[in-house]
């Protein structure tokens, strides 16, 4: 195809070109008075018929589409031809692109290249090194696991597996439309993609089109945002989805404000983070992301480019506050508060078991589980882990960090002290290294860890833990020793001491689990590298019935986190949305009848299965209905 997608070799030159250009040049979000439906209009003018059906919106007279029981794959006779690939190419400014794994690289190939592949080995763990790829996913283990470095695992050759085919390197509203009219119409698998940060492996798929929002970068101050039904009036930012933590941190902060986003640098959370919730440093005091929106510009199923807020589309508003990203539509914008800058404080500190003994390590930690309430109370967040060393016997603490936002030295000190002291009559040493920063940016760009691609040989489950667990001794000791039996059985933990606080007129989808929330606690099975799929499907489904069910036992009626959860978490309606998942199912029903979106453990994807190979749940393997 003259045309057609871009190949591999240029791709890594217009990538790199990309990269030079600033900001204002790569990415651009359309304003909602640009009816980009006409300006998508006016392109399908003059294409045949029998093309210009496949990107047209969705119409009252349009064609049911592949009513066959899996969405549509090369080599099936609905696959799109050469020519409608090519014409879509052209259609969104020859933005098409066909990239292979980053690790095509270290296998034999066309793509063979030992220098690459040693430093792209290199960094491999890193989140810098894939938040600019079109199809690299931080999750190895949903993505299939196909094709990775040798050193890493060896998968002995590279195949696509869970990645997609082709992506529309997406940075107006009309190559969104494009994408989504064009999957529709053609039953062909359609994904999303921002930063590719979900533990899940929701922004890939076997063989799919991807719409990649990764360029949609630009940041607007608005000085004064009045929103008089929810009740707010004040600063706000409007940004593209694409835009990462730490650049709208940085742009905040020049601006002497900050807005609630993750602690990890370089998540999108304009994307799925936004859409899903997503707690934050500074969740305690102002509720968790998806509160903070103010208006969504987003383009629906049937093609349409809306704005959604609290008097426009309000239905799908309240969807998408909380929903969960690749659901109700694909936002390009999000416009959210803006709350002033402040000094914070933090602690960073470890110790291990190793010459104090198990007991007295562990009676540090009971400890610790008396004071949850009163922090979390104080509007902290402590983001601490438990690592424990089977081989040694040894087992570790890391408080990575204690982050106290709009708290001085001094008050900070005081909140952590009855601990403190606790600790040190238990003759444990350790270091507070508290520190104070006189803003918001500085203290969060000097306390957090950066974020590393998933392991290869684990999957992650997790748990709200509601006040009722902390608010007696005896429900304190429950809890603990429940923790310690997971630390025991060999799970990594990481926790989170925080409260998401209600917001006024905060109504959305946000899972009603994080309001009683006290401890947000993850564990994180593992197998054998080189585990047989038999395995390691075993292996996983006896955490799930379990570890997991040990945590689900003690707190009944609570739930998870669908951004940092396990794609085995049974009942995942409940676990991740509570008793509005109902209304979310009527919603998703009515603005995304013919489930053009798609993602794992998503809002109605119960109606599909991801048929992987070996039963293993990833994103190598075909798309099909259940009922059928």
């Amino acid at each position: 195809m003259s045309h057609g997608p871009r190949t591999t070799s240029a791709f890594g030159v217009w990538i790199a070109a990309l990269l030079a250009l600033p900001a204002s040049a790569t990415s651009a979000y359309v304003n909602v008075d640009i009816d980009s439906g006409d300006l998508l209009s006016a392109k399908l003018q003059g294409l045949p018929s029998n093309l210009a059906k496949l990107f047209a919106p969705e119409s009252s007279n349009s064609p049911v589409v592949n009513a066959s029981r899996c969405k549509v794959y090369p080599g099936d006779a609905e696959w799109p031809s050469d020519k409608a690939w090519s014409t879509l190419n052209k259609l969104s400014d020859d933005r098409l692109l066909s990239p292979t794994p980053q690790a095509s690289a270290c296998y034999e190939g066309p793509n063979y290249d030992p220098e690459k592949c040693e430093a792209m080995t290199a960094t491999w763990g890193r989140s810098y090194s894939h938040m600019h790829d079109p199809i690299e996913m931080m999750s190895p283990v949903a993505q299939g696991m196909t094709c990775l470095p040798p050193n890493v695992f060896d998968s002995h050759n590279c195949t696509r597996g869970g990645f997609p085919l082709y992506v529309i390197n997406a940075t107006k509203p009309e190559h969104v439309q494009l994408g989504v009219n064009f999957a529709r119409n053609t039953g062909v698998r359609l994904v999303v993609k921002n930063t590719g940060h979900d533990f899940l492996g929701k922004s890939g798929g076997k063989d799919a089109l991807s719409i990649w929002t990764h360029w949609f970068k630009d940041i607007d101050y608005l000085e004064e945002y009045t929103d008089e039904k929810l009740g707010y009036s004040g600063p706000a930012f409007k940004a593209g989805v694409g835009v990462q933590a730490f650049e709208i941190y940085k742009a905040a902060h020049e601006k002497g404000r900050a807005v609630v986003g993750g602690e990890g640098e370089t998540v999108g959370i304009f994307g799925g983070y936004i859409q899903g919730g997503g707690h934050s440093p500074l969740t305690s005091l102002y509720g968790t992301g998806a509160d903070q929106v103010l208006s969504f510009e987003v383009v629906t199923a049937d093609g349409k480019f809306v704005t959604a807020n609290s008097t426009s589309y309000p239905d799908l508003f309240w969807a998408m506050r909380g929903g969960g990203g690749s659901t109700f539509g694909v936002a390009t914008s999000v416009t959210v508060k803006a709350h002033p800058d402040m000094p914070t404080t933090a602690s960073r500190f470890s110790f291990t078991s190793e010459k104090i003994g198990n007991e007295t390590f562990w009676a540090g930690i009971r400890s610790y589980v008396d004071y949850f309430i009163p922090n979390a109370d104080a509007g902290t967040y402590a983001y601490f882990v438990l690592i424990p060393n089977v081989w040694t016997g040894i087992f570790t603490f890391q408080m990575s960090p204690f982050f106290a936002p709009n708290k001085t030295l001094e008050q900070t000190q005081a909140l952590l002290q009855p601990w403190f002291t606790q600790l040190n009559e238990l003759g444990i040493q350790f270091d507070p290294n508290i520190t104070h920063f006189d803003s918001y940016y500085e203290a969060w760009r000097s306390s957090f860890p950066l974020e590393v691609v998933q392991k290869v040989n684990a999957t992650t489950g997790s748990r709200m833990f509601p006040r009722a667990n902390f608010e007696t001794e005896e429900k304190r000791e429950e809890l603990y020793q429940n923790l310690r039996q997971s630390s025991e059985n060999n799970r990594v933990q990481v926790h989170f001491n925080i409260k998401a606080v209600d917001p006024a007129n905060a109504d959305n989808a946000v899972n009603p689990a994080w309001r009683p929330n006290i401890l947000f606690a993850q564990q994180a099975v593992r197998w054998p590298v080189n585990a047989s799929n038999e395995e390691i499907l075993k292996i996983r489904q006896e955490f799930q019935t379990g570890d997991m069910q040990r945590w689900r036992d003690i707190s009944p009626g609570a739930g998870s986190y669908l951004a940092e959860a396990d794609r085995l978490e049974p009942n995942f309606g409940q676990a991740f949305w509570g008793d509005k998942y109902p209304r979310l199912l009527e919603l998703k029903q009515k603005w995304d009848p013919k489930d053009v979106f798609f993602a794992t453990t998503s809002v109605g994807s119960e109606r599909w299965r991801v048929e992987s190979p070996g039963n293993l749940p990833n994103e190598n393997g075909k798309l099909c209905r259940v009922d059928q």
